[in-house]
């Protein structure tokens, strides 16, 4: 795993992402961290990020997570991201890669339900446990031989819940979409932050309702 395709991407010295240049260790100690980033770039999508070996294995999931276990949302295989990208929030000035307001949607700990979890992504079937502040319980990434856009060389997978005492209908991005860090929505970063809030406002839906309780215990702040 290497965060070599993560740095070439980016210009340190003007977005404010963590360059990561810690190396990565070699092997899972303590909790793993989980995270779901929602992000307003040239189109809405949210970054599932899974801690492991030193880095966040990175999926980008354009419809976000469902609760529901008939849904398959697909979720395209991005680079690698370092472990400190699970705490980041802000606005990705224009003209740099990613360009737009990012949000810690979600975040907690994650467990594989496999003991390899290496050979469960090269088997293509990567089962897990989430315990985070919105989404819990048993999930599967599936990597599928079709769908792949045309234009992008980026593995597909499917995000799928499994069914359990977490899983339900509706739309959870929809009922719950603000910050677990800030309780903030994408707008309201752009304008605290200095981004575009009418490019930001798009990915917010009609905002109500209380702040989501605080994040679990076991996941680390930086």
């Amino acid at each position: 795993m290497s965060l070599r395709e993560y740095r070439g991407k980016r210009r340190f010295d003007v977005t404010p992402e963590p360059a990561g240049r810690r190396a990565p260790r070699a092997g899972p100690a303590g909790p793993l961290r989980y995270a779901v980033q929602k992000h307003q770039a040239r189109q809405l999508h949210y970054d599932l990020r899974l801690e492991w070996n030193g880095v966040l294995l990175s999926w980008a999931v354009p419809k976000g997570p469902s609760l529901d276990p008939s849904v398959k949302r697909l979720a395209m295989r991005v680079e690698d991201h370092p472990i400190d990208y699970a705490d980041f929030e802000g606005v990705i000035p224009e003209g740099e890669y990613g360009a737009g307001t990012v949000i810690v949607w979600d975040r907690g700990t994650w467990i594989p339900e496999d003991e390899d979890v290496d050979a469960a992504l090269r088997r293509g079937e990567l089962k897990f446990t989430l315990n985070g502040t919105k989404l819990k319980g048993s999930w599967v990434l599936v990597r599928t031989r079709s769908g792949y856009p045309a234009s992008s060389r980026r593995e597909a997978w499917l995000l799928i819940k499994h069914r359990d005492a977490h899983a339900a209908d509706g739309e959870i991005t929809a009922s719950m979409p603000r910050s677990v860090i800030s309780d903030g929505t994408l707008a309201e970063i752009a304008q605290a932050e200095g981004g575009t809030v009418k490019k930001a406002a798009p990915g917010d839906p009609s905002v109500r309702g209380r702040r989501p309780p605080p994040a679990v215990s076991g996941a680390r702040s930086r």
